[in-house]
Order: C-alpha cells, then sequence, then structure tokens
C-alpha cells in the first residue's frame, strides 16, 4: 500500500492560514493597520471600495522597510518581534505571528510600496496568489503603502459568503474604530469609495470617543480609573440612557490591545442589574493595564480573545470599580472605597497553604423557637382574604374606551361583496376595551376577540410599506419640526446605503454631513412616534435581522422598517383602536404578523362556560 501522508504546497497552505486569519475585508483592515501602528506611525490612511472586495489600501508614515525585509515579509512565519519561545510571554506589540501578510497574498492581488527615512528609493512588490509578479524599485514617501485587489479572488466560496456591502462596511468601521481607540494619539482618516467618512485627529480618550460616537455621548459618560496591584483599569462607562438593545458601543483594552472578553462583560452587566432594563447592553470603553507576562495573547489566530492570569480577581476588581463609579453619580449605592494608593486585592497563591475560612456561629440558636414579638407563630391565615379589598379591583387593568354614538360595530366584507356584522351588537359590554396597554378585546357573536395590538400595527405597515417599495410612489408627510439624528460611524454608513430605498417608503431624510441625519418627514401613519426613535430601532432590527438589500430582500427592508415604527405598549383612544381594527382587516393576511406570529385570536362561548364549570 503506497504512503498517503504528504506536505501541503505552500500556496495552499498559505490559504488554509488565510482561512483562520482572514475571515472578511475587515480582517485584513485590522492586520494591516496593526502592522502600520508596530511601524512607529503617526498618521494612517485607509481607503476602501465596495466594502474591502475591489480595494483596501492602507498608508502609513512609519519606519518603511529595506528591500530585503520588503520580500521576506510575505513569507509565512516571518516576523520582526518574535526570537524565542520565551518572547511569546512578553509581547507588545499588535503583530507578532508573521502570518497575515502571507495569509493575504494567497486570496488577493497585492501592490506594496514602501521605504525608509535613510533610503533614497523604495522597493514596490507585486503578489498575486502567493506569486511574485514583480519586485522592483520606486520613488515613493518613507513609511508603507499596501493595496490589497479582489479579494477571494481565487476562493470563489469565500467570497460567496460574503454579506451585502452595508454589512462587511460596517465590519471594515469596527476593525478600525477600535484600533483609533487604542491609539488615541495617533491621526487615522477612512475613505469609502472616494468619500472621506472619518478624520481624526491626535487627541485624548475622552475627545476620540466623541469624535466616532459623537459629541452627545460626552454627557453620557463616567469616569473609571482604579489602580490595583494586578491590573490597572481606566476608561469611561456609559450613564443608563446611552444603553441600547444591541452591541456596538462595548470595548476592552488590553496594553492598548482590543479584546473580547465574555466573563469580563458579564461584571459590568452584574454592575448595571438594578438599573437597566432587561435585554439592555451598556456602554463602556475600558483600559486594562497588565505585566505582558500575566496575560495570554496567543490563544486565538486574531489575537482577540486573551487570558488573564488571576482572571477572577481582575473580574472582581472591574466589578466594584464600576459599581463604585456608577455609585458617585447616585445611579446606585455607593460603595466606600476610603484607600490611598494601590487596592490590595488578595490573589490566591498557588504554592501556599489552603486555610478554611473563620465564619462566626451562634451555637444558641434555635430556629425552632417562637417569636414572642410576633406572638402568632404557626397560625394559619387565609392567603386570599383581603387581596380585593373591592370588587371594581379585578377590573383595574381594562381602560374602557369613550364611548360614541356614531361608532358602528365593526363590518367585514363576505366573498359576494355583502357586509356583515362580526361583532355582536346586542352585547352589553362596550364595544372596544384595551388591556395591559397590548391588548385590544371586543366581543364579538362567537365570544371575546382578542387582538395583540403590536403585531397588528406591523401587519398594517408591512403590507403598507411593501407597496410603497413595489410603486416607489410614498409621499413624505413633513414633520413640523426637523429631526437631528446623530449616531456613530458605523450606523450612519448604514444609513447612507439605505436613504434611496427608505425614501421609496415615504421618509425624507437627509446627510446633515459628520455622521449626522436630518428627518425632515415621515410616512403617514407614524405622527405620533418619535422620528429619531424609529431610525434608532430600525437600525436595531436592520442589524440583527442581517438584512441584506443586493439579495433582494425589500420585503426584509419593509419588515425591518415596520417593527421599528409599530406603536409599543401603549394606552389607545377608542378612535385609535376603531382604526388599527379598520386597517387589520383591510389587509391580505390579518391573521397573522408579517414574520407569521398570530395577531387575533378569539375565547369562544363555550371556553368561557368550560372556565366556569
Amino acid at each position: 500500500m503506497p504512503d498517503i501522508i504528504q506536505l501541503l504546497p505552500d500556496s495552499v497552505a498559505n490559504q488554509i492560514a488565510a482561512g483562520e486569519v482572514i475571515q472578511r475585508p475587515a480582517s485584513v483592515v485590522k492586520e494591516l493597520m496593526e502592522n502600520s501602528m508596530d511601524a512607529g506611525s503617526t498618521v494612517i490612511t485607509v481607503i476602501v471600495k465596495d466594502a474591502g472586495k475591489t480595494l483596501i489600501n492602507v498608508v502609513d508614515n512609519g519606519c518603511g522597510m529595506s528591500e530585503t525585509d520588503a520580500r521576506l515579509s510575505f513569507e509565512r512565519h516571518s516576523t520582526s518581534k518574535i526570537r524565542s519561545a520565551d518572547d511569546l510571554f512578553a509581547i507588545q506589540t499588535m503583530g507578532f505571528r508573521g502570518e497575515a501578510l502571507a495569509s493575504i497574498a494567497a486570496i488577493s492581488e497585492v501592490e506594496m510600496q514602501t521605504r525608509r527615512q535613510e533610503d533614497e528609493v523604495g522597493t514596490q512588490i507585486e503578489i498575486k496568489a502567493s506569486t511574485l509578479v514583480s519586485h522592483k524599485p520606486v520613488a515613493c514617501k518613507q513609511g508603507t503603502s499596501i493595496k490589497i485587489k479582489n479579494l477571494f479572488f481565487n476562493v470563489p466560496a469565500r467570497r460567496k459568503f460574503l454579506k451585502a456591502d452595508s454589512t462587511e462596511l460596517k465590519h471594515i468601521i469596527t476593525e478600525f474604530q477600535r484600533i483609533a481607540l487604542a491609539h488615541p494619539g495617533t491621526e487615522f482618516s477612512f475613505h469609502h469609495n472616494n468619500t472621506e467618512i472619518l478624520h481624526l485627529p491626535p487627541v485624548n480618550i475622552r475627545q476620540r470617543i466623541m469624535h466616532l460616537f459623537g459629541k452627545n455621548i460626552n454627557q453620557q459618560l463616567i469616569d473609571l480609573e482604579t489602580q490595583t496591584g494586578v491590573a490597572n483599569i481606566k476608561g469611561y462607562i456609559g450613564k443608563p440612557g446611552l444603553a441600547k438593545k444591541t452591541s456596538g458601543e462595548q470595548f476592552f483594552f488590553v496594553n492598548n490591545r482590543f479584546m473580547k472578553h465574555p466573563y469580563f462583560h458579564k461584571a459590568l452587566q452584574l454592575a448595571y442589574e438594578k438599573i437597566l432594563p432587561s435585554g439592555s447592553i451598556p456602554s463602556y470603553f475600558i483600559y486594562f493595564t497588565a505585566d505582558p507576562s500575566t496575560i495570554d495573547i496567543n490563544i486565538h489566530p486574531t489575537k482577540t480573545e486573551i487570558k488573564f492570569e488571576n482572571e477572577r480577581a481582575v473580574w472582581q476588581i472591574l466589578n466594584a470599580s464600576v459599581k463604585q463609579a456608577l455609585g458617585k453619580f447616585n445611579i446606585v449605592p455607593s460603595i466606600d472605597f476610603d484607600t490611598q494608593g494601590l487596592i490590595d486585592i488578595p490573589v490566591s497563591d498557588k504554592d501556599g497553604p489552603v486555610r478554611p475560612p473563620d465564619i462566626p456561629v451562634n451555637y444558641n440558636y434555635n430556629p425552632f423557637e417562637e417569636d414572642k414579638a410576633a406572638g402568632k407563630k404557626g397560625r394559619w391565615r387565609n392567603p386570599g382574604k383581603g387581596k380585593y379589598e373591592n370588587w371594581e379591583q379585578l377590573y383595574k387593568d381594562f381602560h374602557e374606551a369613550p364611548s360614541s354614538e356614531s361608532a358602528s360595530p365593526l363590518e367585514t366584507e363576505s366573498e359576494d361583496g355583502a357586509r356583515k356584522g362580526l361583532f355582536d351588537e346586542s352585547a352589553w359590554m362596550p364595544a372596544l376595551m384595551q388591556l395591559k396597554n397590548r391588548y385590544i378585546l371586543t366581543p364579538v357573536k362567537s365570544g371575546l376577540m382578542i387582538i395583540h395590538q403590536k403585531r397588528a400595527h406591523e401587519r398594517i405597515l408591512f403590507e403598507k410599506y411593501s407597496e410603497a417599495v413595489e410603486s416607489g410612489s410614498a409621499i413624505a408627510q413633513q414633520n413640523l419640526y426637523p429631526v437631528t439624528v446623530e449616531m456613530n460611524s458605523a450606523d450612519f454608513a448604514i444609513m447612507s446605503e439605505l436613504l434611496d430605498d427608505l425614501s421609496n417608503m415615504g421618509f425624507d431624510i437627509r446627510d446633515f454631513g459628520r455622521n449626522t441625519l436630518v428627518v425632515y418627514g415621515s410616512p403617514a401613519g407614524t405622527e405620533k412616534s418619535d422620528p429619531a426613535g424609529v431610525i434608532q430601532n430600525f437600525l436595531h432590527e436592520y442589524k440583527t435581522s442581517g438584512t441584506s438589500l443586493k439579495e433582494g430582500a425589500r420585503e426584509n427592508l419593509a419588515l425591518t422598517l415596520a417593527r421599528a415604527s409599530a406603536i409599543n405598549d401603549r394606552s389607545l383612544s377608542r378612535e385609535e383602536m376603531q382604526e388599527i381594527i379598520d386597517k387589520l382587516f383591510a389587509c391580505k393576511m390579518p391573521s397573522y404578523s408579517p414574520d407569521g406570529k398570530p395577531v387575533i385570536d378569539i375565547l369562544s362561548i363555550d371556553d368561557l362556560d368550560k372556565k366556569f364549570r
């Protein structure tokens, strides 16, 4: 039997490595920007076209490379930052494995120009799918410029799974934000399709946050600073009003490197536990400084998952620090940290003896001793007695709509075009009631009809927006006062891609510049909604649903906008309830919401009778 194990060709090995390191265009931007930072750059420019699928160009003014180093940089595991295995435990640079450029070159067309300060001419190298195309001298500025063209051109299966341009652009901006936040003293600029999206001058951390996420965030930030023998923590956390339903403004850094850390994120969530509604995510920009020998950043190909030696101690320090910061602003009860200098956090010694904790115990305590002060221990008490002192409390959750002599019971149209009454006109109950600001109740001939008001409104708006997209004839109803909506750069990039489609649905939204939109008009039927709130809800729904317009999913866009615009749990007047019912039964599919959830249910007389037997 012949041997079956063989060495892979370098080109195939590089493509496999690229699958781990380069997952999408944003991965290329991250690796190239990190190389620029390691080169000591003070100015970095990122230029992309078609969300990085056509071109990614990163230009810096760093130290540059010699002719030999430039060629060697594209070989696997070539690095200037690691000399021995011991160096892995004292890493101070962003990149160190020496696989990024080799992986990128295996799945794209690369052109690099680089020059050192002491060299009269620079070096230009062109590589296509790991194959050297040209290597020649060139006149260029000091630093390095790398162009990545036609990413994944030779791996069509990978290119096919890339998302819509708006989605890929959001990921690129996210990586850009992470590096820009880690290095506020560096000047950055970002261009997409020949338009400058961001320009960030060298500033302090707080100003960098404002430049990326809008000046209004400044009033919502709380200072955070703690020094301990385990790790130092500084940065900012957001006030409860800054929390959102989706992630996006959560940043951990350690030694100026972005990291993902679900365990530490849980410490933040628990610190906010009593002051945020369920499902809300607090914003934070937190910077750790730790001895490099106490952290491991070599546990994941993207170097974003980092392991701390004393993670539990750091978790407790972080949780306590956040609670202290919130307490200073009277957001939660304050924790008194009356200490000078470092906080002495005890950390377990792996080689030392383990002693049980001293727990005071009252050996004279008798749990069966009767409470003489109460004098009634053990007596049976009727739990239901006094629960409703007034029978009218049974109906406190019903909101009876004001009666109207002109109100007529809802009618439906039969197949032959005749109108027939759906509701029982002889019913003694009011025609419409609202329960818990969530359900509309009305008697019908067969029993009691229950309508989920939010889902009903979603169905109404969905069919309206779907028709508007198909016809492109929706007219915006002008707002009394234009509403300004400021957002972060990633959300602004998404909205810019969708403005034309939103215009077809009846929105009049215009680009005001500097990540700001102005809403001049909204679709009819959303007059009572807050335009800024609708935009934020729309972004939340759009990002979580992963809608892609290029895949012909404008129906998904209509669904997303319907969800964002639909009324939430709130009190409705009788006229509003009647309008929802009338429009609902005029829809093509009134019984189900756009995503297939039930809108209407009828509790029959027989079911009611069974409950009273």
